[in-house]
């Protein structure tokens, strides 16, 4: 990953020819749209916008150009087409607003878009009102970072914040993206990397991928989303040190994971979400080093999972540390902190003397008939829950963690 950093960074450094010119372009002047100083420009010219709105219905990039707005000049398609595409090749767009592309049903406006393109930078922009905010087709060693995109938090005229479609190492970096269908988007993607970006209060997922292998996820964040990640039909996924937080509602999930196998799950924090990370058809998932505080559940893993790991992670404050919906084969957990276990530990060696089973019977009950969920926190479960713990009888007996930790990992 760090490679693809480097090779995506050099454009940056590329020098420009000595020959060179700047083209400005302000209001009431012989150059006073875009169109008109790409059609002057040359391959290398910068272009320099002026403060001012500037109609802007479909603006073709076709050289390669530096496009730099000075005071966030506003680029405006009133509704009605795209507002600028990208077809060249090392290609800077920065500091401009750019707003009202069209919405449509049978074709996909977009804000910014770029097409079969390499070595772009889309950087400090603010994107308004868009169908799709920044839309990426068969595209390779793009940036698009620190930019902030807004959607119209309508469910029929709200396409994606940030969409990628067949796309190959593309770093999103430091963006903000709300009120769209899916924060960002991925399918078909691969070695991608999205770090330091913030997603929330979108419709459905803040960020989600189908068919997308090799890409990295860290150190972002996914607040009060429809759900905060999706990961589909995808293998061989890192997600690092992200923080999930308050994806509340009626089947809403911090995670949710279908068909994806070899994924690493290490470092993130799930924080008040319904349920921490929901796992159906993924196999030898490794979760570890992870905090799960104060979920309704903190995972969900179906019985068609196998061969997935849990271990170095902390359950504080979930109604429900673990259930399931059927017998559980090669799920192991070993050495995590419980805050609900209540066994002893004699040699002091920081390691429980009585394993601990996650899940319980009132989870299970709960599983197969959700209207229970009324009696929660009675004397009634609490007393099943302990005579279950202390004979098992229902809850899967393969499931538990024989070296539950004693205190908390610390960070």
């Amino acid at each position: 990953m760090r490679s693809l950093i480097v090779k995506i960074g050099l454009l940056l450094v590329m020098p420009f020819p000595a020959w060179a010119h700047t083209i400005v372009v302000a209001p009431g002047t012989k150059v006073a749209t875009i169109k008109q100083a790409i059609a002057l420009a040359k391959n290398g010219d910068t272009i320099r916008v002026e403060k001012g709105t500037y109609i802007s219905l479909n603006t073709i990039v076709d050289k390669e150009l530096t496009i730099l707005g000075q005071n966030q000049p506003v680029l405006d398609a009133r509704f009605q087409e795209e507002v600028l595409t990208i077809t060249a090749r090392h290609v800077k767009l920065d500091g401009f607003i750019i707003k009202n592309s069209r919405t449509g049903s049978m074709r996909d406006f977009a804000g910014i878009r770029l097409s079969n393109v390499e070595f772009v930078t889309i950087s400090n922009n603010t994107l308004v009102n868009n169908f799709f905010g920044i839309y990426l087709s068969n595209c390779k060693h793009i940036q698009v970072l620190h930019n902030r995109i807004t959607g119209s938090n309508n469910i029929e005229n709200s396409g994606n914040g940030i969409h990628l479609w067949k796309c190959k190492e593309i770093l999103l970096n430091g963006n903000y993206v709300t009120r769209h269908r899916d924060g960002i988007y991925f399918e078909f993607a691969k070695k991608c990397l999205i770090e330091n970006n913030f997603s929330e209060k979108n419709i459905r997922y803040g960020l989600h991928f189908m068919f997308s292998d090799d890409d990295t996820y860290r150190h972002n964040t996914f607040k009060n989303n429809g759900s905060g990640v999706s990961v589909m039909y995808t293998r061989r996924i890192a997600m690092l040190d992200n923080t999930f937080i308050e994806n509340w509602g009626s089947s809403i999930y911090g995670v949710l994971l279908k068909e994806i196998t070899d994924a690493r799950i290490e470092g993130n924090h799930f924080i008040r979400n319904t349920t921490g990370i929901y796992m159906e058809n993924s196999d030898r998932i490794t979760v570890t080093h992870n905090d799960f505080i104060s979920n309704g559940w903190a995972m969900r893993v179906l019985a068609s999972c196998n061969k997935d790991h849990f271990t170095q992670n902390n359950y504080k404050g979930n109604s429900f540390d673990v259930t399931t919906n059927g017998t559980l084969k090669e799920i192991y957990f070993n050495d995590n902190y419980w805050d609900k276990y209540e066994g002893y530990d004699l040699n002091k060696d920081g390691t429980g003397d009585i394993p601990y089973r996650p899940i319980s019977l009132y989870a299970q009950i709960i599983e197969q008939n959700p209207q229970s969920v009324m009696l929660m926190r009675s004397f009634i479960v609490n007393l099943i829950d302990k005579v279950e713990r202390a004979i098992p009888s229902i809850t899967p007996e393969s499931v538990k963690d024989e070296k539950p930790r004693m205190k908390p990992w610390k960070r």
